[in-house]
Parts: structure tokens; sequence; C-alpha cells
């Protein structure tokens, strides 16, 4: 891969045929540390400005497991650090901590759905 497929392109650049290059970010947050466990939580955002999508905007989430967005084309960019729950602590609920964050460079220019 060049550097030039994943740097956005310049508006002032008069060539109509040049790729519009944005991000669209997906972070998913699964049942545990695993890629393949199931989907418990999710946020999307859409650098190409084409949708708006908001935490919560739908019931079912965009993919079953971090796998099945990867062979969808998503790309991981950034997972979790694993950290063992302090001792006492094992059932205390607080944040989603399995969190992996995904990505897609999109050309502005093509349509692509968000999901």
């Amino acid at each position: 891969m060049t550097t030039e497929a994943i740097l956005p392109a310049r508006a002032d650049i008069a060539d109509a045929t040049a790729p519009v290059l944005r991000q669209q970010v997906l972070v998913l947050y699964l049942a545990d540390s695993s890629l393949d466990s199931y989907v418990v939580g999710w946020s999307r955002y859409d650098g190409t400005g084409r949708t708006s999508p908001t935490t919560g905007d739908s019931d079912e989430p965009p993919y079953e497991s971090g796998v099945a967005a990867l062979r969808d084309g998503w790309r991981l960019f950034q997972a979790a650090q694993l950290i063992p729950p302090y001792p006492g602590h094992e059932y205390d609920v607080s944040f989603l901590k399995h969190e992996f964050f995904f990505e897609r460079i999109v050309d502005v220019r093509s349509v692509v759905d968000l999901s």
C-alpha cells in the first residue's frame, strides 16, 4: 500500500479523477477480549459527512463480532489493554473494557454505506 492511498486528497487539486479519501471509524465493545466474541455496544463515526450516526441509534449491532467487521473490510487499529481487576473487585460494574477501534478509508466520490 502506498502512502497516497491513506492520505486525504486536497480539495484544491484540479484533477477531477483523483480520489477524495476520508476515514470512517467503528468502535465495538465486545463481551470479552476475544475478537470473535459478541458485540455488546458500538459507536460509529463518518468522516465522509454522508451520515451522522449516534450511539444507540439502532437496536441491532452493525456486526455480530469483531471478526465479522474484519471480514467486511474494516481494519483493526486499536484494542483495549487487558488489565486484571484489583483483588476483591472482580465483580464491580464499570466501563465497557473490551473496546476495539476499526477504520476504513473510503473515497467520498463513491457511495459507501457506513454499516
